[in-house]
């Protein structure tokens, strides 16, 4: 993705959040000289902030996402099952533009419709290993109530719903009818590793930079800081 076409997502992105009422925490309009500060550290070791990605296939608005990382814990505290066990994200499904199918092994997470148009989340199961069967289904909690669901049903959220996928649950999410502010309340987060898809994609894009940055990505800060 061009650095550019990136720095336009953000400048959406802003722009739906604040029209939603959401106030983003004071680190995502830091510059990058603020970042390298000591007391930082630990935003960037968890990788909190801005995340925009094409899963590394150059078509944005067909399959894409946008995210910004407001807090996360540890995977040691995970591990010990005390301490900060627990993340928390907001994320843009624009109209029609596919988060393709994938799963967590170690994340659990509530994805919610916090405003925007109807969120249509596609469902599978996992056979003995885990792995994708398209003859799977399973069940999940939406909004607390159990709900069994058929080999690649489509759940349709409205504003205010919500679903509880656990590891094993495969799923891919789109906006239905328009642009979706989603949150997403989780255990730890752990983007390189515990993203697991049906096809063989990236989890992040490919920056060609032909701009300065708007807002330092996520995955520039092993590069950049």
């Amino acid at each position: 993705m061009k650095r550019s076409r990136i720095n336009e997502i953000m400048a959406e992105a802003e722009e739906m959040i604040a029209r939603h009422g959401f106030v983003l925490p004071p680190f995502a309009r830091w510059s990058e000289a603020e970042f390298r500060r000591p007391e930082a550290a630990a935003i960037v070791e968890r990788r909190c902030g801005w995340d925009i990605t094409d899963y590394g296939e150059g078509r944005f608005d067909e399959m894409g996402l946008f995210l910004f990382t407001l807090r996360n814990g540890r995977l040691e505290d995970l591990r010990a099952g005390q301490g900060m066990c627990y993340a928390e994200k907001l994320l843009i499904s624009r109209k029609d533009q596919l988060s393709p199918m994938h799963t967590h092994v170690i994340k659990a997470e509530d994805i919610i419709n916090r405003g925007g148009a109807t969120l249509a989340v596609e469902l599978y199961g996992s056979d003995a290993e885990g792995a994708f069967d398209e003859s799977a289904g399973g069940r999940v909690f939406c909004d607390g109530i159990a709900r069994d669901f058929a080999p690649g049903e489509v759940l349709k959220l409205a504003p205010g719903e919500s679903v509880t996928l656990m590891p094993g649950d495969w799923h891919a999410f789109w906006g239905e009818g328009g642009d979706v502010l989603i949150g997403e309340v989780s255990t730890v987060n752990d983007d390189e590793t515990d993203n697991v898809f049906r096809e063989p994609i990236g989890r992040f894009a490919e920056v060609e930079e032909d701009a300065p940055p708007r807002h330092l990505l996520v995955s520039d800060y092993a590069s950049r800081l």
